[in-house]
């Protein structure tokens, strides 16, 4: 059996990574905030990348093979056989990806739903491309609020000709793996108002025991919509960009509308490792997911048992954990410096970086509803997790 990566690397060798998880603070910070893992590379991408460089195969990407691999993947995990690759484009990574979708489906100023709190980048790239981000709030307990967000279609509906809604699937921060009841009633209100539908399905691999991953693009209605997807998270790949941005068959049209130049964008080592990764990569893949579930279920005890202040949800996918602070009233639902702009670090994190020295994200950046939480990753080992865990009881006690 494969060995938990998330064991594998000692504090001191990773502190000679030189990204930006391990060069943003100062040595004696643990980081747990941006979405880095502490893991080695699997063995097969490693092998495909030293065989390339090996080879000085370092010229343009060609061919489609990263889109059978994905194909293989998707039909072996979740039993979807709907990649398709000739609607299947390689993008350079998910949210440039997710840029060049609603520069054909949208026009500028025209509305993008999101569910809020939901991946900074959701906000800020919306922005960047001159499309206005539309806040629909998730429940309290992390999930889609259908009824408000029926309510929000209809509306934007009524006077803006064209929507678009960002769905993210499995949902960062909250971790909530949308259900194929969730996803089917997703594309009847979107049918209903005629919205189309993104989705960043980017931590779809990374379903922990409890839940399953349901594509988006497989349920009933969801035809005309797109989905992004990448192995970029599920296998640390973030520095070794590329992705692939799925269209429905209702969406073929749109997606040959892409300007081909945003091919050419994509990295080729990028695309042979993220190849490998999905072709060959599902051992490792198994062993992160176990070594996963148990750091959730470790961190959900500890702040059970010594943080009861703190209210926890329980991700169902991803790496991440979402933490309630508002109970410690350090937060200002604001979080906002000189002439309005948003701040880096709110109360939570801001505290927990001065006084425990553990580094998290701010929840106040993920949107709505992201006041006084944090996000904290838990892809690290279990002693470099229970070492941050004690620090921020003692910070707080």
């Amino acid at each position: 059996m494969t060995e938990n990566p998330l064991e594998q690397l000692p504090l001191q060798r990773l502190r000679r990574r030189t990204s930006a998880k391990w060069r943003a603070h100062p040595d004696d910070v643990l980081p747990l905030w941006v979405a880095e893992m502490d893991v080695p590379l699997a063995g097969p991408v490693a092998d495909a990348l030293r065989a390339t460089i090996g080879l000085g195969d370092t010229g343009y990407p060609y061919g489609d093979g990263y889109a059978q691999a994905l194909a293989g993947f998707a039909k072996d995990r979740w039993g979807w056989s709907g990649v398709a690759a000739d609607r299947a484009l390689v993008v350079p990574d998910v949210m440039m990806g997710i840029v060049e979708v609603l520069r054909v489906l949208t026009e500028p100023g025209d509305p993008v739903v999101v569910n809020a709190p939901v991946y900074p980048p959701f906000h800020a790239f919306v922005a960047h491309a001159d499309r206005r981000v539309v806040q629909s709030p998730l429940t309290a307990a992390g999930r889609i609020d259908l009824d408000h967000l029926d309510g929000t279609f209809r509306e934007l509906a009524r006077r803006h000709e064209r929507v678009a809604y960002l769905l993210c699937n499995p949902h960062n921060p909250t971790g909530a793996v949308h259900t194929e009841d969730e996803l089917r009633a997703v594309a009847e209100l979107a049918g209903r108002s005629g919205v189309r539908v993104v989705a960043d399905e980017i931590h779809a691999p990374l379903v922990l025991p409890g839940a399953t991953f349901v594509p988006y693009l497989s349920v009933a209605g969801a035809d005309d919509a797109f989905s992004l997807m990448s192995a970029s998270k599920a296998w640390n790949l973030a520095g070794l960009k590329a992705a692939v941005a799925l269209a429905g068959p209702l969406a073929a049209a749109d997606l040959a509308r892409i300007p081909e130049e945003v091919g050419h964008g994509p990295s080729h080592l990028g695309v042979i490792a993220h190849t490998a990764a999905f072709a060959s990569g599902g051992d490792w893949l198994d062993a992160l997911l176990a070594g996963l579930d148990g750091n959730r279920a470790a961190l959900g005890g500890f702040v059970a048992e010594h943080l009861p202040e703190l209210g926890f949800l329980r991700p169902e996918g991803t790496y991440l954990a979402w933490i309630d602070c508002r109970s410690l009233g350090l937060h200002d639902d604001a979080a906002r410096g000189e002439a309005g702009v948003v701040t880096e670090l709110d109360g939570p994190a801001q505290y927990l970086l001065d006084h425990a020295r553990v580094a998290v994200t701010s929840g106040h950046v993920f949107g709505l509803g992201g006041g006084g939480h944090i996000r904290l990753n838990f892809a690290t080992s279990r002693a470099v997790l229970t070492e941050a865990l004690t620090r921020i009881e003692h910070a707080l006690h």
